[in-house]
This record gives structure tokens, sequence and C-alpha cells, in this order.
């Protein structure tokens, strides 16, 4: 039994490790800071194993977390959104005249509404994934996210 819980573990991280690396340098800027946060998530994930249900939740949580510690100990900038390694469809389908576009109009949203976006978005986090990782319930995560998406629409056409 222990042997299958440990194989689904390594699985979940196998999956999740670029997304993490990916999730933290979106956030911090630094590649290398984005990749010691996302190793410590996940040996903080072997450590707890036996006491976390969801692994994939855990160790965006506690990147998530460490990225907030970063951010209150010294003055952090976040990189921007054509510097986040994306998917080759996205890629295909926005010039870098859109992803500045993007960036201006998500930078104009309210901070608590772009992160839930960017987290849904860029991070193909669910909601019920955000709502562990940033601790707020799933309806206020869905809440934010709707209204972001609705102010974003309303810019974007009003602007084209």
């Amino acid at each position: 039994m222990f042997g299958n819980r440990r194989r689904n573990i390594d699985e979940v991280i196998e999956g999740n490790l670029d997304a993490l690396v990916r999730f933290a340098y979106y956030r911090l800027g630094d590649r290398v800071e984005a990749e010691d946060i996302a190793y410590d998530a996940v040996l903080r994930l072997l450590e707890n194993s036996d006491k976390v249900k969801d692994a994939k939740c855990y160790m965006f949580r506690i990147v998530y977390n460490l990225c907030q510690d970063k951010f209150r100990k010294k003055e952090v900038s976040t990189v921007s959104f054509e510097n986040v390694e994306l998917p080759d469809e996205t890629e295909d389908h926005l010039d870098q005249e859109e992803i500045d576009r993007i960036n201006r109009l998500l930078d104009g949203l309210p901070p608590n509404e772009a992160e839930i976006v960017r987290m849904n978005v860029v991070d193909e986090l669910s909601f019920v994934e955000i709502s562990r990782i940033i601790n707020i319930p799933q309806s206020t995560a869905k809440s934010r996210f709707y209204s972001g998406m609705g102010k974003l629409r309303e810019k974007y056409f009003t602007n084209n």
C-alpha cells in the first residue's frame, strides 16, 4: 500500500515540477530562486507525505507561500507574461504585440483578481486548487476570476 502511495506522489511531483518552477519564476523573476523554491516544496511534500491529501495543491501552496515570504522580505519584480514558458499552442496564437497588450490589461486589474486570472489561465489551476493554494473559498476564487475576466473583456474590446 505504501508503495502505491509513494508511486502516486512521485507521479504528481514529476507531472508538476515544471509548472511549479514556472509558477515561482513568474512571481519572482529569478529562475534559480524559482527552482530552489520548487524543490523546497517537493522536499516538504516528501517529508509530510503521510499527512498530505492533495499533493499537487500542497506543493503549489508551499511555492505560493514561499514566494509571498520573498515579497515580504524584499522588493521583487514580476516577470512579464511573454517570459513565462507557455505551451507551444499559446505561443502560436499570440504575437509579441498581443502579449504586451494582455500584460498591460492584467496589470490594470486589482492584484487579487489578476492573480486568480493568471493562476487559472497561465498556471492552468482549477478553482478548487486555487482556493486551496491561497486559502480562500472556492466561490471567492470564481468571483474574482469572473470579475477580472469581465474587466479584461471590456478593456480589450473597448480598445480594439
